[in-house]
């Protein structure tokens, strides 16, 4: 499976935070930490916006790397994404993700 994908199918190429990071972006990490702030009701700056992706190597946001329930899940397993788990159709936590992205479910069902 692409390694851009993320344990719970999203596609991190198309992430704000990864495209930010992947071309040294300030004005989208600006836009991005001002969007995600306001979505998440939480203080979120600028220099939070930094990812490489959710399975691959190095930085991550905080979201991504210490609060993401699914990622935590998906590692704790060792399953390579949600799409490997018996449970994944009856996953509460995942379905707020699939419900916003049909791209995520069918991400997920590929093999």
């Amino acid at each position: 499976m692409n390694k851009m994908i993320a344990y719970c199918g999203l596609n991190c190429e198309k992430c704000d935070a990864y495209i930010a990071t992947k071309n040294n972006d300030n004005a989208l990490r600006e836009k991005t930490a001002k969007r995600w702030s306001k979505l998440n009701n939480a203080p979120i700056t600028a220099e939070m916006i930094n990812c490489n992706g959710c399975r691959g190597n190095g930085v991550k946001t905080i979201f991504c790397e210490s609060m993401c329930q699914i990622r935590k899940c998906a590692s704790k397993n060792d399953f390579e994404t949600c799409g490997d788990c018996s449970k994944m159709n009856e996953c509460k936590t995942l379905a707020e993700i699939l419900s916003h992205s049909q791209d995520a479910k069918e991400n997920l069902l590929k093999k």
